[in-house]
């Protein structure tokens, strides 16, 4: 029992810092996308505006739930694999 304790602990910490990691990665991208659009597109206006808008609509997105599926996956893998160890 104890080792599932540090099982659920460490997988719980080692999955929070690469969901922190890749939730910070991806909006550095989406950021620097908005960007590159706006020189492209050379457009007049606020571009703080701009991109404070881009990163409102990243925030509602598919992409930035998806993300969540750091969690999901590896959860649900290791719980096949025990309930298969133990129980087949």
């Amino acid at each position: 029992m104890l080792a599932l304790l540090r099982l659920l602990v460490f997988g719980f910490l080692i999955l929070s810092v690469l969901y922190v990691g890749i939730s910070l990665w991806s909006r550095s991208v989406r950021s620097r996308k908005l960007a590159q659009e706006w020189e492209n597109e050379g457009r007049q206006g606020d571009k703080d505006a701009y991109m404070q808008e881009g990163m409102v609509q990243y925030e509602r997105s598919l992409r930035r739930k998806l993300i969540l599926l750091v969690y999901i996956v590896p959860v649900t893998v290791v719980t096949v694999i025990i309930y298969l160890t133990n129980f087949r």
